[in-house]
């Protein structure tokens, strides 16, 4: 199997969790520590971690430790794209699905 098709797959499917995504979007204004991705986030510390642990196992995130604080960061700067991109396109399907429902309603 093509390395990079493989590599892909794996990739989307450690972004395949709707917090492992918000921590993203959050993760692209700049570094966070977990206490504050926990209380934005207003998600128990374990769910947190273990998404955060998905995410840094997969080499999505980096970490680094100070004192007793944990503080993550995005290990991509294009991540940031990619999810503006995939904004972009929930949006087109978004007013597409908002088209096709006037459509329908003037059928009425």
């Amino acid at each position: 199997m093509n390395e990079l098709p493989k590599f892909k797959a794996e990739f989307f499917k450690a972004l395949a969790h709707p917090l492992r995504i918000r921590i993203l979007e959050l993760l692209c204004d700049g570094e966070k520590n977990v206490n504050e991705l926990q209380t934005i986030l207003g998600s128990e510390g374990s769910a947190v971690s273990q998404q955060l642990a998905v995410l840094r196992n997969k080499n999505i995130v980096s970490w680094r430790k100070e004192g007793t604080n944990v503080f993550y960061a995005l290990r991509d700067p294009m991540i940031k794209n990619l999810l503006e991109v995939a904004k972009g396109i929930f949006n087109n399907h978004l007013i597409d699905n908002i088209s096709m429902l006037s459509a329908m309603q003037k059928e009425k």
